[in-house]
């Protein structure tokens, strides 16, 4: 009789993020056992499958930590990159995958997988984008490793959350004229994050004499011009016009869709970068491993329509922003009141509410998105497009969920550091700025048993250009942070008063613009 111990392991690098969080439970759903290597484990606490797997941290790059994580690992998923955002991303990529690699054949791991980038065929490796460029130099480099390696390699991700989903959805329902890139004729083989997900469970089976790549697509090949005209049928859109133009530089095109589209500049980049040449499928050759059940691959229409249907029914299980953006800020909030580490300087507002702590939590955790941050919807809509402006990410990430968060989850320019249910909401700030900041916002009960709100907003500035960011903007603290503070007592009461229970604003209530779901 099997036990849960003679299941195979598998380990799973980026698991916070949007390929990892879902090809966790389908792994586990496929009878695998599954831990999980996270440079900040907290992140995963949250996820439904949490305490179905291990976790245990550790960077990529540190080969003590990659060699401790594949002790008695039968099956290692690779599945960290970077999005090309910063020099020496390239070197950083080569070298982590050198350290996997490397721990991996140490520990005797019968199988790597890898999901990679699709090249298109006959173009020079120099001449192709440098983030599809290291994206096939991994594959290469874990190829080598002498360990049996599939590398999967694959062109647009058709998912809800995807960031190339995101991207095709808001240029296609924001813009019915569209002036484009010449990049809209090239042909595209997208593929449906379910054929994606599949083929990644399937790669742990195959055979030990099996290292090599696999082209991996769906059954379409189109346009992104195709893919915009049939999105907007599939979602019930009027015809859109479109204009492709041939002087938008993939440079300008990131910052077109960064306005456009909830992805910032920095990821839309090697995104459209990727699309300058044909990306096609040169073969099949994955089915002889891995057979095509009936309905699979999934078609283009019937992957969108699948995927809009989560965001419709709010059932996106992971985001193109459950990642962590890169560069942006990551130090934890300093648990040290009086941190010795520098400056920290903090706005505190208090109030109390005519209501229950839970109907007062119900509010606090449905912040950002949709209901917007309760206070001076023009300052924060200037605070955000200053953040796109530098190549930050803006307002428009909303939230994977209108109504839960967990640990890691991203809120517009913020992300969850910490959530204690029914109690306490920290939010770390991921837009550009000289210096680290937090949101803090408590469901409290004074020694009489009545509800109070409490708001921190902390910011530990770096140098002297912090100090003055600080000074420069503190005087409108009142007006955002005391506003918000008494529009979120105001929102709790009425929503208990009127039996509503939502920690959506009332009718009238002025919340922050935020990106809408389709109809």
């Amino acid at each position: 009789m099997e036990t849960t111990a003679d299941r195979p392991l598998c380990l799973v690098t980026g698991a916070s993020g949007y390929i990892g969080g879902r090809l966790v439970p389908e792994l586990l759903a496929a009878g695998y056992r599954v831990r999980c290597l996270a440079r900040s484990p907290g992140k995963l606490r949250d996820h439904p499958w949490a305490d179905r797997v291990e976790v245990v941290g550790g960077d990529v790059t540190d080969p003590a930590a990659v060699g401790d994580a594949m002790r008695d690992v039968a099956v290692a998923y690779y599945l960290v990159h970077a999005l090309g955002t910063g020099r020496g991303f390239e070197d950083t990529d080569r070298e982590s995958a050198r350290v996997f690699g490397s721990q991996a054949a140490g520990a005797g791991v019968r199988r790597i997988v890898y999901l990679g980038g699709l090249t298109p065929a006959g173009v020079p490796e120099q001449e192709l984008s440098p983030h599809l460029r290291s994206r096939s130099e991994v594959g290469r480099v874990l190829l080598a490793s002498g360990v049996p390696t599939t590398v999967l390699r694959a062109a647009v991700i058709i998912g809800s959350g995807s960031a190339s989903f995101e991207m095709l959805r808001y240029l296609t329902e924001r813009l019915p004229v569209m002036i484009t890139p010449s990049w809209v004729r090239m042909r595209i083989q997208p593929i449906a994050i379910r054929d994606v997900l599949r083929l990644l469970v399937g790669s742990a089976r195959m055979p030990a004499d099996v290292n090599r790549a696999f082209d991996i697509g769906g059954p379409d090949v189109l346009t992104y011009r195709d893919m915009m005209l049939r999105y907007a049928a599939v979602a019930g859109l009027p015809r859109r016009l479109i204009l492709p133009v041939p002087v938008l530089t993939p440079r300008l095109s990131s910052y077109w869709v960064g306005l456009v589209t909830p992805v910032p500049a920095s990821i839309a980049r090697p995104l459209t970068e990727s699309l300058r040449h044909e990306v096609v499928c040169r073969e099949n050759d994955i089915t002889r491993h891995i057979p095509d059940p009936p309905g699979h691959p999934i078609g283009f229409d019937e992957a969108v329509r699948l995927a809009l249907q989560r965001v419709r029914d709010a059932d996106v299980a992971t985001r193109w922003s459950s990642a962590s953006v890169p560069g942006a800020p990551s130090d934890p909030l300093p648990t040290d009141p009086d941190w010795a580490g520098g400056s920290l300087y903090t706005d505190l507002r208090e109030r109390p509410v005519d209501t229950p702590p839970e109907a007062l939590w119900r509010v606090i955790e449905g912040v950002g998105g949709e209901n917007g941050w309760y206070s001076f919807p023009l300052a924060w809509s200037l605070r955000g497009l200053a953040d796109r402006l530098v190549g930050g990410v803006g307002l428009r990430r909303g939230r994977r969920d209108a109504h839960r968060l967990r640990v890691g989850d991203s809120v517009d320019f913020w992300r969850v550091e910490e959530i204690e249910p029914g109690r306490l909401l920290r939010l770390r700030a991921e837009m550009r700025l000289p210096g680290l900041a937090w949101l803090e916002m408590r469901a409290c009960t004074d020694d009489t048993g009545r509800t109070h709100y409490r708001q921190r907003a902390l910011f530990h500035p770096h140098g002297l250009l912090g100090h003055a960011y600080w000074w420069s903007v503190s005087p409108f603290h009142a007006v955002v942070f005391g506003g918000m503070a008494r529009n979120i007592a105001r929102t709790a009461e009425r929503a208990d008063g009127n039996g509503r229970g939502t920690g959506a604003p009332s009718p009238g209530h002025a919340s922050a613009p935020a990106a809408r779901q389709p109809e």
